[in-house]
């Protein structure tokens, strides 16, 4: 069934923020055949094309947000997240947790949201942050599409904030979960897959007209 009351939305609905999510040292500097979380043939590259957007966001003054997922070395917070397919990552001590600063060009006026779970609005401060922004649309990037990327969504979603996923700059677990994942967010909003040029170019239209 169709939603005939569906009003197409701008790609930018007021002020937009940046989100970038869990693209960690790990992505970037483990080579391992096993790793402690599956990645989809081409996850790094996608993960290097969130760049662009970085850039972008930055030139157009647009916030850019850095999600860090983190866990304590004994384990204590990890709840019931190693029950399915995923080993112990991203351990406070292990400098594979990391942000990738280099690859991502991180600075200090980028704002870092660290957490325990996979929700970035789970147990941290990022909706505190959101209204102090003002923010009304989350650009999303990053990984895992079916996992972090995905719950992320579904919360901004339920705190009515209009969620666009770059479709280039994120990458699942594996290509049918990533695509899986992709079709239950724009299932929730009507217009949330999007292009890497499309949102470069909707940045670039925003920071003319404000």
């Amino acid at each position: 069934m169709a939603n005939r009351t569906n009003q197409p939305r701008a790609l930018i609905e007021g002020r937009p923020v940046l989100v970038v999510i869990d693209i960690q040292a790990s992505t970037f500097r483990d080579d391992s055949a096993e790793r402690a979380i599956d990645n989809m043939p081409g996850y790094r590259d996608r993960m290097l094309r969130a760049r662009d957007a970085i850039d972008r966001a930055r030139a157009c003054d647009i916030p850019v947000i850095f999600i860090q997922e983190v866990h304590r070395p004994d384990l204590i917070d990890f709840g019931r997240e190693l029950d399915g397919a995923e080993d112990i990552h991203c351990l406070e001590d292990h400098p594979n947790t990391a942000l990738a600063v280099e690859e991502m060009g991180i600075l200090k006026t980028d704002y870092i949201i660290p957490k325990r779970r996979y929700s970035a609005f789970f147990g941290t401060d990022l909706e505190i942050l959101l209204k102090g922004l003002k923010a009304k649309t989350l650009l999303l990037c990053g990984g895992l599409t079916d996992v972090c990327v995905h719950y992320t969504f579904v919360d901004g979603h339920q705190h009515d904030y209009f969620c666009r996923v770059i479709e280039d700059c994120v990458a699942g677990s594996s290509t049918g979960a990533h695509k899986a994942a992709l079709k239950a967010m724009e299932y929730l909003q009507t217009g949330a897959l999007r292009g890497l040029d499309e949102t470069l170019d909707a940045m670039t239209a925003y920071a003319a007209q404000n």
